[in-house]
Order: structure tokens, then C-alpha cells, then sequence
């Protein structure tokens, strides 16, 4: 378990990695995951949950993406963005405006360990690349569950390393050498990419973070893997009977 002083530090480093990595955060990710990361959204999208309040919380928006895709993929969706970098949401805005989404897309500025919602106040709740990056991912998964509704979805999208056999070399070498060159030429900013890279070598295998799930509260968990088990779609349910 994380101590607080090093939880604090933990959530400082990645406010400013992404905060500096945010005008070339979206070039990043399409050169880095060859387009994929697109379809992975789409694919988290379409396991939304629509049944009671017609609310889909999507916590670590980032630039928006994955609120766009929920959008698309569930129109009758009202969709709330939740970051804690202001320049990634700054970002968002921008692209919610461009496709004149403002009506069904609301950003806000919260914390994934804090977010400011009653209890039960959205059917789904999703996070795309952003739980690796939260110091006590347990303390995360509990309160995106304590604003399900009971019957609501969690849906996480992560990068992971968990390849085929054959391909853990290569994976391996592109984590630790082409991802971080390419990306620090293209930010300037070379550590967030070595950091990136660590993150991705550290997440749990999905069967582990499965469990961790369960632990969490969740049920019905399973997950699904993308492009060679580069990346990792979980998805779990708020029991229907209360048990906090």
C-alpha cells in the first residue's frame, strides 16, 4: 500500500508529465499505438451501459477521446469527462466544440480518488489509459464503483504487457527503446515517455487485476485482449444488491 507522502509525489509526477506532453498527446497516441488506440476506444464504447440514469462517467478523459467514442456508440448518453490536468481538458473542450457535443459531453476538473458525484449516479463508469497511473488503483476502483448505480458497468482500457510468447522480446524492446525515443523527439519530453514505459512493464497481468477487481467490490469481471496484448479491455459490475 501506497503512504500518502509517496501517493501525493506519485500524482504530482504524472499532473506534470501530462500536462507537458499535452499539445502532442494525441499525435503520440496514434503514431505510438499505429492507430489502434481508436479502435480499443470504440470497442470500450460499445460495452456501455445505458438502463437507469442515461449518465456515463468517463474519469482520466484526457483530450476527450473516449468520450467522443461513448457519444457515438450511445447517443441517448449524457457523458461527464472527469481529468485532473487542466491543459488535457482544455484540449477536450476543444474537440467537443468542434463536433458541437457540448449538449451531451459536460467537463470536469476531479481527482479519480475524489470525484465529486453522489453515490449512484451513473450507469457506466469508464477510464482509458489512466488507471496505471493512479498510485492505489484499489482506492480508484472503489469510488468509480460507489457512483454506479447498483447493476452498472465498469469498463477499463489499459495498456498492458501481456503478449503471445513469441512476441515478448519485440514488445519488450519497443517499450524500452522506440517508445521512449520517439516519443521524448516528438513532446520534447523524454522522461514521460521512459515513465510511460515503466508503467506499462508494471501493470498487473489481467487475470491479477481481475482480481483486484473482485477485491474492489466488482463482479462479473472479465476482460478482453487487443493488437497482441498490447492492450487490455476490463470490464466489471456494481453488485445489484448494496453491500458497502
Amino acid at each position: 500500500m501506497n503512504t500518502r507522502p509517496e501517493a501525493d509525489r506519485r500524482k504530482t509526477l504524472v499532473r506534470d508529465i501530462f500536462s507537458g506532453v499535452a499539445p502532442r498527446y494525441d499525435l503520440l497516441n496514434r503514431l505510438l499505438s499505429l492507430g489502434c488506440d481508436l479502435v480499443w476506444r470504440k470497442a470500450a464504447a460499445r460495452r456501455a451501459k445505458l438502463f437507469k440514469t442515461n449518465r456515463i462517467l468517463d474519469v482520466a478523459t484526457g483530450t476527450g477521446d473516449l468520450a467522443l467514442s461513448l457519444t457515438q456508440a450511445q447517443p441517448r448518453a449524457l457523458v461527464v469527462g472527469a481529468d485532473f490536468t487542466w491543459p488535457m481538458l482544455e484540449l477536450a473542450k476543444k474537440k467537443i466544440e468542434a463536433r458541437n457535443l457540448a449538449d451531451q459531453i459536460t467537463l470536469v476538473l476531479a481527482d479519480g480518488f475524489n470525484l465529486p458525484f453522489p453515490d449512484q449516479s451513473f450507469d457506466t463508469v469508464t477510464i482509458a489509459f489512466g488507471i496505471r497511473n493512479m498510485p492505489d488503483r484499489e482506492k480508484a476502483l472503489q469510488e468509480m464503483k460507489r457512483v454506479l448505480t447498483p447493476g452498472g458497468r465498469v469498463l477499463i482500457l489499459e495498456l498492458t504487457f501481456s503478449p503471445a510468447a513469441g512476441l515478448k522480446r519485440f514488445y519488450r524492446a519497443y517499450l524500452t527503446g522506440w517508445l521512449p525515443r520517439l516519443g521524448g523527439l516528438v513532446s520534447g519530453r523524454g522522461e514521460a515517455y521512459e515513465y510511460l514505459s515503466g508503467s506499462i512493464l508494471d501493470f498487473p497481468k489481467p487475470e491479477d487485476f481481475c482480481a483486484l477487481m473482485v477485491k474492489a467490490g466488482f463482479q462479473n469481471v472479465g476482460f478482453r485482449s487487443f493488437t497482441f496484448g498490447a492492450a487490455v479491455l476490463h470490464w466489471g459490475e456494481r453488485p445489484a444488491e448494496i453491500r458497502d
